[in-house]
């Protein structure tokens, strides 16, 4: 399980631990460091399971018992293994850590058949409409509405703009969102997220010492990036002679820490986008929308919470949009821009064609001359586009304006299974 710090992955496995095996064994290699001695030049499966035995004092029940390896990184020998003891086939296993990403990129080589990978995200805006009590069943009407393009009613409308500016300030990482559901105090969940961003800051400390200060320098420029006019991360924003490409792996590290979201330029929104990507333009967005939120001067949070229509919304709505492209199976993201065309805010592909999607926090959310440019022209053929805006559910033409919170329901579809029977008669 890959995924940021505090997102709730050691939670969540006891609690699946819990609920499906009797057995439960947790090694944390950061709590108790001398664990690492279990995989040291052992040479079998029977070893490593005869030391972990000895190692704990819980029973190892054959087909009942899940054995938790977290802070992983700390013990790069599980890569090579894990393979023995899956091989075993006597008990079952997951992994995880912090920052697991950036230590252990080989593990993604794993042969197939080993070890599957679960990306974890802080709680998108359905989970945390249901940490806040907001009935599945309103969700499920809003969906309909979303499947049909018809209004939401309009009392439901105005009490999910108001849960989504909630989500706005708190966001998705657990801490927060369990500090606001205890006592509704916003300085406790500005204190929660402070303690993050102080986390993530110290891990650029402890495990990039030769590269972190140009990470923390990338890090700390994201929130002032994303409020600029173009939202675009600029280099040079770090000291007048930087290059893209001098920084290209601190973006990287950051990417693969789980605590950024890059959203890559394309020349032209034709399928497939990787191919028309280039890295040298982006924009850099928070994983959580909470914590660029708290990054913000001080007090903008209540401006938030009461519409204060002064505030540039433009960079939060984005980084929400993000965020829910992101975990619902998007994992590479782009957007468009051209001095012919204009820019256009997300690019995606959706059911096989190109997909725009434009965000609007302001009232002229019927304005997007780069949106009616990409549709009009014939050489791009993009059958539809959506505008997430703060109204209601309104068509004109190829584009679809939708309320900023039915970002929840769009996701990446799922690939089909393709079977295919070759025929050989007659070869014979």
């Amino acid at each position: 399980m890959t995924g940021a710090r505090q997102i709730g992955k050691t939670y969540s496995v006891r609690q699946f631990a819990k609920e499906h095996f009797k057995s439960f064994i947790e090694i944390n290699f950061v709590e108790t460091p001398e664990a690492v001695g279990i995989f040291s030049n052992a040479k079998s499966s029977a070893d490593i399971l005869l030391r972990l035995s000895a190692f704990t004092d819980k029973p190892l029940i054959k087909n009942e018992t899940l054995i938790f390896f977290d802070e992983v990184q700390k013990c790069p020998e599980i890569v090579t293994a894990i393979k023995f003891l899956v091989d075993d086939g006597r008990y079952r296993y997951i992994l995880s850590g912090s920052l697991l990403g950036v230590e252990l990129n080989n593990l993604r080589s794993v042969p197939v058949g080993y070890m599957d990978i679960k990306d974890m995200y802080p709680l998108d805006l359905e989970e945390f409409m249901w940490a806040v009590g907001v009935n599945k069943g309103v969700i499920s009407k809003i969906k309909e509405s979303w499947e049909k393009y018809e209004p939401v009613d309009e009392f439901v409308h105005k009490k999910m703009m108001e849960i989504f500016r909630l989500y706005l300030i708190v966001g998705g990482m657990p801490a927060a969102v369990m500090s606001y559901k205890k006592n509704n105090n916003l300085q406790d969940v500005m204190a929660s997220q402070r303690e993050i961003i102080r986390l993530y800051r110290k891990d650029i400390s402890q495990y990039d010492e030769k590269r972190q200060l140009r990470i923390k320098e990338v890090f700390d420029l994201i929130p002032s990036e994303l409020n600029s006019k173009s939202k675009r991360f600029f280099i040079k924003s770090i000291n007048e002679k930087a290059r893209a490409e001098m920084y290209e792996n601190e973006f990287l590290w950051l990417k693969d820490a789980g605590v950024a979201i890059p959203v890559f330029n394309i020349e032209e929104p034709k399928s497939p986008l990787k191919l028309a990507s280039s890295h040298n333009l982006f924009k850099l967005f928070s994983n959580d929308v909470g914590l660029l939120a708290c990054q913000y001067s001080d007090g903008i949070q209540l401006r938030i919470l009461t519409g204060d229509d002064t505030i540039n919304y433009g960079a939060i709505y984005e980084n929400v949009v993000a965020q829910e492209l992101l975990a619902h199976g998007f994992e590479d993201q782009f957007y468009y821009n051209s001095k012919k065309m204009g820019e256009v805010d997300f690019v995606t592909e959706l059911n096989g064609n190109v997909f725009p999607i434009e965000v609007k926090s302001g009232k002229e959310y019927y304005r997007h001359r780069a949106l009616n440019n990409i549709l009009d022209c014939t050489e791009y053929t993009i059958p539809e586009a959506i505008v997430l805006c703060n109204d209601n559910v309104k068509i004109e033409g190829k584009v679809k304006y939708l309320p900023i919170y039915m970002i929840l329901f769009i996701y990446k579809e799922q690939v089909k299974n393709i079977t295919f029977n070759l025929d050989l008669s007659g070869l014979n």
